[in-house]
C-alpha cells in the first residue's frame, strides 16, 4: 500500500485568507492527500529591536508565533471536518527559501500551493520576490493560485514547447503532459494542450533563417512550420491527448497564451521551467513574465534533471 502523498500550503506571514486554502483543501480531498500548512514568520523590527532584553524579546517572539498558529488552526478546523488530514506549522524563519528548499530535501512533498502575490513592476524590477525564487528552485510541482472560480480546476490548459533542443530538458513536455492529465483525471477536468509557436523566434537561427517577411513565404518557413507540426502531433499522440484537444498556434507564447486562458475562461494553466540563465524560450522566461499577467492560475513542472 503506497503512502499518503502530502501537500505543503505555504501561506503568508500576514494572517491572511487567500484563494489558496481553498484551491489546496480541493486538490488535497480530491487526490486523498494530507495537507500540512505552513507560515514563515520573521519580523526584522522584533528580531533585532535593541530596547528589550533577550529574555522578554524571546517571549514577544513566542507569542506572536503562536498567535499565528492559532490563526492557522481556525482556518485548519472547517477543512478537518470535511475529512482532510490538516497539520499547521509556523515557524520564524529568516531566509524562507533557504528553509524550505531543505525541508522539500528531507520531508519530500508531491506538491508546493501558494498564493501569487502580486508586486508592482518596479518592485519585481529592484527585488526577486519569494515567488519567482520558488518559481526558479522549487524542485517539486508548484502551484501558484491567483484567483479561484472553483475550487477544483474545470477547465485546464497544458502548455508546451516539443521543439525545445536542448537536451537537459528531454522529457520535460511529457512531464508538463502528465501533470496535466493527472490533474483534470483528479478533477474530472477537461485539458487542452497549446503550442505557441514562433516562427521568428531562434529556432529559426537554428535553421539558418533570418527575420522579416521573406522568411514567412519560404519553402524552408513552411517546411519548419511542418515539422513543427509533426513534432507536437507526435508529443500529444504519445501522451493520449486527442486531436480535438490540440491547439498549435502562430505567436508570442506569452500572448498565445494569456489569450487563450482568457478567451476560454481557463482555471489552470499547466507550464514547465528550463532553468533562469538566458530566459528567451516558451518553458522559461514565459513562465516567468505570465506569472503576473495570467488570467488564470498557474502550475509549475521541473524538469527531472537540471544542473
Amino acid at each position: 500500500m503506497s503512502a499518503q502523498a502530502r501537500y505543503l500550503l505555504l501561506v503568508s506571514p500576514l494572517m491572511e485568507h487567500s484563494p489558496a486554502f481553498e484551491r489546496a483543501a480541493a486538490l488535497a480531498k480530491a487526490e486523498g492527500a494530507a495537507l500540512h500548512i505552513l507560515a514563515f514568520d520573521y519580523l526584522e523590527g522584533l528580531a533585532t529591536a535593541g530596547l528589550v532584553n533577550e529574555q522578554a524579546l524571546e517571549q514577544m517572539r513566542l507569542g506572536y508565533v503562536e498567535r499565528h498558529h492559532q490563526w492557522l488552526e481556525d482556518q485548519a478546523r472547517p477543512l478537518r471536518h470535511l475529512g482532510l488530514t490538516v497539520t499547521t506549522e509556523v515557524a520564524w524563519v529568516e531566509n524562507p527559501l533557504k528553509e524550505l528548499l531543505i525541508r522539500l530535501k528531507e520531508e519530500p512533498m508531491a506538491l508546493v500551493i501558494k498564493a501569487l502575490e502580486h508586486e508592482s513592476l518596479l518592485s519585481r524590477l529592484m527585488f526577486t520576490s519569494l515567488d519567482v525564487h520558488l518559481l526558479r528552485e522549487c524542485p517539486v510541482p508548484l502551484h501558484f493560485v491567483s484567483r479561484v472560480q472553483h475550487g477544483l480546476p474545470r477547465r485546464i490548459v497544458a502548455a508546451v514547447d516539443p521543439f525545445h533542443r536542448d537536451g537537459r530538458y528531454e522529457g520535460l513536455n511529457d512531464r508538463i503532459l502528465h501533470e496535466a492529465t493527472k490533474l483534470a483525471t483528479a478533477c474530472d477536468a477537461e485539458v487542452e494542450v497549446v503550442y505557441a509557436h514562433d516562427l521568428s523566434d531562434l529556432s529559426t537561427q537554428e535553421y539558418g533563417f533570418g527575420s522579416g517577411a521573406g522568411f514567412f513565404s519560404s519553402e524552408a518557413a513552411k517546411l519548419l512550420f511542418a515539422e513543427q507540426g509533426q513534432a507536437f502531433n507526435d508529443l500529444a499522440a504519445r501522451n493520449g491527448i486527442p486531436p480535438e484537444q490540440r491547439h498549435m498556434i502562430l505567436g508570442s507564447p506569452a500572448k498565445v497564451l494569456a489569450s487563450y486562458a482568457d478567451a476560454y475562461n481557463i482555471d489552470v494553466i499547466v507550464m514547465g521551467r528550463v532553468g533562469h540563465r538566458g530566459l528567451s524560450r516558451l518553458l522559461g522566461s514565459t513562465t516567468e513574465s505570465l506569472l503576473y499577467k495570467m488570467p488564470c492560475s498557474v502550475w509549475v513542472v521541473s524538469p527531472e534533471r537540471f544542473d
